[in-house]
């Protein structure tokens, strides 16, 4: 019964037909990549999150947790499948810098997880959703999606006549990996060539990263603008396609120095002592 004034109720449908279609994926995928799987839920208080935890760990324990034991991908989750609340997961992101996991979880856990990510590598452009089905013949329907809503709102500056500096990982991945599927579904000669563009495209984009060519949000004032990051990546795939070999790699971008510890007001922590502490209570 609702007393209020002014109220708002909100109804989810959360079919778990395609969990375990979900649970096979996330678990060869962790696998292949030899990464520590989580699932990430807030069942402790959504309690119908319950039946989404229970099939991942169902079909973990009967399909998989052998090879991840075998693999060592277990040692720090005490040899079982680690459930984390959603709110724990935040935390844990930032602070597991070293990457090496994977997390499982409902697609608005999913959402805050991915952003977080791409803004704690300080730019949204590096999220990308990608949605997998499955028809009824078996076959993997897949989605690809550049989900952070920055290319509008630059495009719109970009038709005001102002200078743009748009990173495009996001929307390249996602555009590739769009192409890379529709290959598999129609294997040949054109499939073929169309892979080679796309792992080509991938590494010229990447490259331009790494060599500081990239655009400002990641590289900084120095950085280059929409146009010239699409140029520098265009001079690169055009010989990549034609010789098959990577370009001279560019002179590397100098290492950020960072200040001495004595600088700051607490420079005599015992670094040592609070890395144990933190490992105490670590997952």
């Amino acid at each position: 019964e609702l007393k209020d004034d002014t109220s708002c109720v909100v109804v989810y449908d959360n079919p778990l037909d395609n969990v375990e279609d979900l649970a096979h994926i996330f678990f060869k995928l962790c696998l292949k990549e030899k990464v520590v799987p989580y699932v990430v839920t807030k069942k402790t208080v959504f309690k119908w999150q319950e039946g989404f935890w229970q099939i991942l760990h169902d079909v973990f324990e009967k399909d998989y947790k052998d090879q991840y034991l075998a693999a060592g991908l277990l040692e720090r989750t005490g040899g079982e499948l680690q459930h984390l609340i959603s709110d724990a997961a935040t935390m844990q992101i930032i602070r597991w810098t070293d990457g090496g996991f994977g997390m499982a979880c409902h697609n608005y856990d999913g959402d805050m997880l991915t952003d977080e990510v791409a803004q704690v590598h300080r730019s949204p452009g590096f999220i990308t959703s990608n949605l997998t089905g499955k028809r009824d013949d078996g076959v993997l329907i897949k989605e690809f999606e550049a989900s952070h809503g920055t290319v509008a709102d630059l495009w719109h500056a970009h038709l005001r006549g102002q200078e743009t500096s748009m990173n495009p990982l996001g929307m390249v991945v996602a555009l590739l990996g769009a192409m890379e599927h529709a290959a598999t579904l129609a294997p040949g000669p054109d499939a073929e060539k169309t892979v080679k563009f796309t792992q080509a495209c991938k590494e010229a984009v990447y490259q331009a990263f790494r060599d500081g060519r990239g655009t400002r949000d990641m590289a900084g004032p120095s950085g280059l603008t929409t146009e010239q990051f699409v140029d520098t990546v265009a001079e690169d795939l055009h010989l990549r396609l034609a010789t098959g070999k990577a370009p001279t790699p560019r002179p590397a971008v100098p290492e950020v120095v960072h200040p001495s510890r004595k600088f700051r007001r607490n420079f005599k922590v015992d670094e040592l002592k609070m890395q144990a502490m933190f490992d105490r209570f670590d997952l």
